[in-house]
């Protein structure tokens, strides 16, 4: 790894009902790719709290499901599931997104990666059905985002 970029993404409100994040990452775009979906390392990095994944089923295909969950403090399970709709390798996935806590705000998710001189740049998108299906989630606090994607930085730095 180059450089530090802990803390280094940002997330934008973009159009009426969309959302997307952006974060570069050290790394080429295929190490950083099977990262992003390979259970044995997101188990390393998605969950931003000390516990880790309890649930991390991927099955990487067109039609194939996913499910993260892991128990923050206080003992409330925080899950994640979706759908896969699209997905090439190592470019582009496109997927349901859904998390328990907000059952009604399901959206569709679409993660790009691109990569210049060995930086992978993440760009995530999600689209939400309507403005009220998007809410305040993403206004506010963003540290369990920043933790996770400092996490698969770290884990990354190990790959490499």
């Amino acid at each position: 790894m180059k450089e530090n970029r802990h803390g280094s993404a940002t997330t934008e409100v973009i159009g009426d009902c969309e959302i997307k994040t952006q974060r570069a990452f050290d790394a080429p775009m295929a190490l950083v790719f099977d990262a992003l979906t390979k259970p044995e390392h997101v188990r390393v990095h998605f969950s931003p709290d000390p516990e880790p994944l309890h649930i991390c089923d991927i099955d990487l295909r067109v039609g194939g499901k996913y499910h993260y969950a892991w128990y923050a403090p206080g003992g409330y399970e925080c899950s994640f599931r979706g759908t896969f709709l699209e997905i090439e390798r190592p470019t582009l996935i496109i997927a349901t997104w859904m998390f328990e806590g907000w059952p009604d705000d399901e959206a569709i998710e679409t993660m790009t990666l691109t990569e210049d001189g060995g930086v992978t740049t993440m760009t995530d998108v999600l689209r939400f059905k309507d403005r009220a299906s998007l809410g305040d989630h993403f206004q506010g606090d963003s540290r369990g985002m920043q933790t996770s994607f400092d996490q698969l930085e770290d884990l990354l730095a190990t790959l490499l």
